[in-house]
C-alpha cells in the first residue's frame, strides 16, 4: 500500500499523544468508537500534518462526539447536515484537511440526501461512517442499516424493512474512494485512514462498529477469531480473492454473478478474480457491495475502490469569474423564464 505524506521538510514529529484532547471521553465502556478514535490519532501522527490544518466535523449521534476528543479544530454540527458544513469549510480554505465523522443513523437517515450530493460532487474531504446498525444515542431504535426482523424499542415485533446497503448507495453517488473495516482491527483501520487521507477526492471509510449496550455482537461473525476467516475476505491490491480458514476458498465471476468455489487444484486458482481498486470501472465495486447481502459469500473488507475524478472545490476555484453587468442581470430577472402573476 502506497501512502502519500507531506514532504519531509514540512513534516512535524508527532505522536498519538499530540492528538489526544483534554476532554473526558464519554462513550460507554467497551464501545467500538474508542478503537476508531485511537486508530485515527495514530494515523494522523504518522502523517505529520500540522494540527491547526486539520478539522473534524460531525453531526449528531454517539460517533459525533469525535471532534471533542481530537486535539485539532472541530465542529459539532446538526443532525444529518455535517456534509454541508464540511463543504463550506473546504471551499473557504481548500488547504484544510477535513474529516467528516457520522453514524449510520446520522448519515443514512436524516442526512442521506446531503450525503448523496456530497459524494457525487467529490469534495477533497475524508468521510468516516461508524456503522453499528442501531441508534445508540437515543437508546436503541432500529436504524436504516439494521437487518430485516430487527427487534428494537421502535420495532418490538421486528423491522419489516430491507436494510440500506452503504456501499451500493455510495456507488450510485459516484464516490471515488470506498473502504470498509472493523473495530476489532486497529492496525487495518489505521491503514484505511492513511489511504483515505492520501486519496484526492471524497474518501468514504465505513467501519463496522460494535454497540455493546444496544446492539452487542452485531458483527461478531465478522470479528470473532473462530469465524472471521470464513465470513470475511480482505481485498488486497492485485491479489486473487482467496479466503477461508485454510485459504482454500475463492471468488469467481460467473455470468456477472460472484460465486465461492473450493480450491482443489491450480486450475481452480487460475479462475479466481484479482482485486484491482485503482479503476473508475464500477462493476466490481457494485459486486463487492452485493456480497454483503449474499449469505453464500464472505463480506469484503479493505479498499473497494480508489478511482480518479475531478475535485469539486478545484473546479469552482479554477472557473473564470465573469461579473454580470447591470443590463445582463436585469435580462436574467426579466427574461423568458420569468412572468408576472
Amino acid at each position: 500500500m502506497s501512502i502519500t505524506t507531506l514532504p519531509k521538510e514540512n513534516q512535524q514529529k508527532l505522536t498519538k499523544q499530540d492528538f489526544i484532547s483534554d476532554q473526558m471521553v464519554k462513550w460507554c465502556p467497551g464501545c467500538g468508537d474508542y478503537v476508531a478514535l485511537s486508530a485515527m490519532q495514530r494515523a494522523l501522527a504518522d502523517l505529520g500534518i500540522n494540527q491547526e490544518n486539520i478539522i473534524f466535523v460531525s453531526g449528531i449521534g454517539c460517533s459525533s462526539r469525535f471532534p471533542y476528543y481530537m486535539n485539532t479544530y472541530g465542529f459539532h454540527s446538526i443532525h444529518g447536515r455535517a456534509p454541508n458544513f464540511a463543504s463550506g469549510m473546504k471551499l473557504a480554505n481548500p488547504d484544510n484537511h477535513i474529516w467528516l465523522v457520522m453514524g449510520d443513523g446520522d448519515a443514512f437517515s436524516i442526512g442521506v440526501n446531503h450525503l448523496i450530493h456530497f459524494l457525487r460532487r467529490n469534495w477533497n474531504v475524508n468521510l468516516l461512517i461508524l456503522n453499528n446498525q442501531i441508534y445508540g444515542l437515543t437508546k436503541g431504535q432500529y436504524s436504516p442499516t439494521s437487518e430485516k426482523g430487527k427487534i428494537s424499542k421502535s420495532t418490538p415485533r421486528g423491522s419489516l424493512e430491507v436494510p440500506l446497503n452503504p456501499a451500493n448507495l455510495a456507488l450510485g453517488a459516484k464516490v471515488s474512494f470506498y473502504a470498509r473495516g472493523t473495530d476489532k482491527d486497529i492496525l487495518g483501520m489505521k491503514e484505511l485512514f492513511l489511504s483515505a487521507q492520501a486519496h484526492k477526492g471524497t474518501s468514504l471509510v465505513e467501519i463496522y462498529q460494535n454497540c455493546n449496550v444496544f446492539n452487542d455482537k452485531a458483527f461478531a461473525s465478522y470479528t470473532d477469531r473462530d469465524t472471521k476467516k470464513n465470513t470475511t475476505i480482505t481485498l488486497r491490491e492485485n491479489a486473487p480473492l482467496i479466503y477461508g480458514e485454510k485459504e482454500d476458498l475463492g471468488i469467481v465471476l460467473n455470468n456477472l454473478k460472484l460465486e465461492s468455489i473450493k480450491l482443489t487444484s491450480e486450475e481452480d486458482k487460475k479462475k479466481l478474480l484479482v482485486h484491482r481498486s485503482r479503476t473508475n470501472d464500477d462493476l466490481m465495486f457494485f459486486l463487492y457491495g452485493q456480497m454483503t447481502d449474499d449469505p453464500t459469500l464472505p463480506t469484503p473488507l479493505g479498499i473497494f475502490k480508489q478511482g480518479e475524478r475531478e475535485v469539486f472545490e478545484e473546479q469552482l476555484l479554477n472557473r473564470k469569474r465573469k461579473d454580470l453587468t447591470e443590463e445582463e442581470f436585469c435580462e436574467i430577472l426579466r427574461g423568458k423564464n420569468s412572468w408576472e402573476i
